[in-house]
């Protein structure tokens, strides 16, 4: 490694690019182009037999994704990376290429939506078995899997309940049957969590959230082993999904990557102390998140996490109407259901982005009704708990 890359921030500025190779310019060049031109008919064919190095067509790769994927290999300790238009799309496009007609895979009780909604509704749909398992208890993966399991997929913490699962334990007993374990590392980013250190194979990003981290640009990422990732990138993605990031959008999330830390250090401190003043107040029935004391996984979460990350999920002594009736009335915090932006969001996921599940599948998976997900921005902490110490009192 280049010396001047071992600190999180210097290769998050710096990895794989050098300005003077570049004409000088010191912000990356965004290269909009479809297609690439080649000297000759036969360094084309070469190209498209594999047999040199270069760019095709961009649906396939292009230097401004290739700058990204290989910034966040870099961050995430892997050989390889892949930019996809979406967190969702990086998801289908790895499943696609890795599962197959007659195979199991084992996802934890707790998914995104649309995850869920992916794998329950669409992808058991064409013969691959999907079996949710307690994943926060080893035990009961090692009583669930068996030679089917071709894979393991979770969140980490886990949306939008915040429950955590040890990255290492289930890496260890799914690669005892050669299942390959996937982390959904959007929670956490790779400045607090490293998955892939941990024992897990391929890590997976809605690249929208904390890695842009400004609200203005959908994205997905996956980093793991090179072959895996070739694999995915001309199967799973170039003709399964089609779910190619553009390169004005590689762009945005290079920039987002530069202030990741920084970020994530203010995410991190304004959300212990919103957390510790929910916990405190008389309407607030319950608080989940991993750094407060009286979380459940706490140890775990020291364990696997250098902090705690922005999230926090709350509900009050009211119910879902008091929780509505709180979000009604905030002024600085805003109802939206993104995550890990400059601003404070607030929603509701059993109507929002839990709402493709069904009432009895969300009380089942553990996401209440009245539970609400609290996305901490970058705004004075003092300000924060002042719109939502108002907002209780409506509430």
């Amino acid at each position: 490694m280049d010396a001047r890359l071992k600190s999180f921030a210097t290769g998050a500025i710096h990895h794989g690019y050098d300005p003077q190779k570049n004409e000088g310019s010191l912000t990356p060049p965004i290269h909009m182009t479809s297609t690439f031109v080649f000297d000759t008919a036969a360094q084309g064919g070469m190209l498209f037999a594999g047999e040199a190095e270069g760019h095709v067509y961009s649906r396939i790769s292009n230097p401004t994704l290739d700058l990204l994927e290989r910034r966040i290999a870099f961050l995430e300790g892997t050989e390889a990376g892949l930019a996809l238009s979406s967190g969702i799309g990086a998801i289908t496009s790895a499943m696609w290429t890795l599962l197959e007609p007659g195979d199991e895979i084992i996802v934890d009780k707790t998914l995104y939506g649309c995850t869920f909604a992916y794998l329950n509704h669409g992808l058991a749909k064409f013969g691959i078995t999907v079996t949710h398992v307690d994943l926060t208890k080893s035990e009961d993966l090692e009583q669930a899997i068996s030679k089917k399991t071709r894979m393991v997929y979770f969140e980490t913490p886990a949306n939008p309940n915040m429950r955590l699962v040890d990255i290492s334990a289930v890496s260890e007993i799914a690669h005892k049957f050669e299942a390959v374990v996937m982390v959904d590392n959007t929670y956490s980013t790779p400045y607090l969590t490293r998955p892939i250190a941990l024992g897990a194979d391929l890590v997976v990003h809605s690249a929208t959230k904390y890695l842009g981290g400004h609200g203005d640009v959908i994205a997905g990422v996956l980093a793991g082993d090179l072959e895996t990732i070739t694999r995915i990138r001309l199967y799973g993605m170039k003709d399964m999904t089609g779910a190619v990031m553009s390169p004005f959008n590689a762009s945005m999330v290079l920039r987002g990557i530069k202030t990741l830390e920084l970020r994530m250090d203010r995410h991190c401190q304004s959300a212990m102390t919103v957390a510790i003043m929910l916990e405190a107040s008389p309407k607030v029935k319950r608080v989940w998140y991993p750094g407060l004391a009286s979380f459940d996984q706490k140890n775990l979460a020291y364990k696997q996490m250098s902090d705690f990350g922005g999230m926090i999920a709350f509900e009050l002594d009211g119910g879902f109407d008091a929780g509505q009736m709180m979000i009604d009335n905030t002024k600085l915090i805003h109802c939206a259901v993104s995550l890990g932006d400059t601003e404070t969001l607030i929603q509701h996921p059993a109507s929002m982005t839990h709402s493709t599940y069904t009432p009895e599948e969300r009380e089942q998976h553990g996401i209440s009704e009245g539970l609400l997900r609290l996305s901490i921005g970058l705004e004075g902490v003092d300000d924060i708990i002042e719109d939502l110490e108002k907002a209780l009192d409506a509430a």
